[in-house]
């Protein structure tokens, strides 16, 4: 025991408490958030209505459904759907449950702003689906969509409408704006930097969300990074002056 206690002590920024206070923290708020995800607008009739807009407004201004496009290239190699499905499912807790593990014991000065960035990013996303519930691309099969995860792991309290905002997106850019500027290594921050686009590209081609989704979603990341990086943006607009 004395011997866990002392490697917590080197291991860990601020000790035993401090992470089990984060611990309480992010996963409570995960709980909470889940609920409130699955409790929100549930109406079919409206969240169709609202896909078959996106859809409309899609085909409007680019004439192409792009997301089928990326599904249609997914479909001709077992190793890039599975490359794109294990994204679709890790990369919105798994991935950032490790990355905010890792910034709490590596660059624990960053940790704050990271998780509320998180946190109010993922807010944010949650008052898109009280208001706009919206259908994925999966969920029109007569256009050629294919439901690919309809027998994969059903998260909880999930619902079903909420594709708008994408916050799958949201994540990845918050995720690749803030660990690529506190990463030392070249290759990881190049390995950051693309990594939302990356997920962008996962999310589209397994059906889940149209890229309006994701445009709504950086939309999000951006406001949540502006709030809670807002004196840091101060200070260095006011030295680039």
């Amino acid at each position: 025991m004395t011997t866990v206690v002392a490697a917590g002590r080197r291991v860990l920024p601020r000790g035993y408490a401090d992470l089990a206070r984060q611990l309480v923290i992010w996963f409570g708020f995960l709980f909470v958030y889940q609920i409130a995800r699955g409790l929100a607008d549930r109406h079919p009739a409206r969240a169709f209505a609202n896909g078959i807009r996106v859809i409309d407004f899609e085909q409007r201004t680019t004439h192409h459904l792009f997301e089928l496009t990326f599904q249609n290239l997914v479909s001709s190699s077992s190793f890039l759907a599975d490359a794109v499905s294990w994204t679709y499912w890790n990369s919105e807790f798994t991935v950032v449950c490790l990355a905010l593990l890792w910034v709490y014991i590596r660059r624990h000065d960053a940790f704050p702003r990271f998780r509320n960035t998180i946190l109010l990013a993922n807010v944010l996303g949650l008052v898109g689906y009280v208001f706009l519930p919206t259908a994925p691309p999966r969920m029109f099969p007569w256009l050629g969509f294919v439901d690919s995860h309809r027998n994969g792991l059903v998260q909880l309290a999930a619902n079903p409408y909420a594709a708008m905002p994408s916050l799958h997106a949201a994540d990845a850019l918050i995720l690749g704006i803030v660990l690529a500027t506190i990463v030392r290594r070249p290759i990881f921050r190049l390995l950051w930097v693309l990594w939302p686009a990356w997920v962008w590209f996962c999310v589209m081609a397994t059906g889940n969300h149209f890229w309006l989704d994701i445009l709504a979603g950086d939309l999000v990341a951006l406001l949540a990074l502006a709030a809670v990086y807002r004196r840091p943006i101060r200070r260095f607009v006011a030295k680039a002056r």
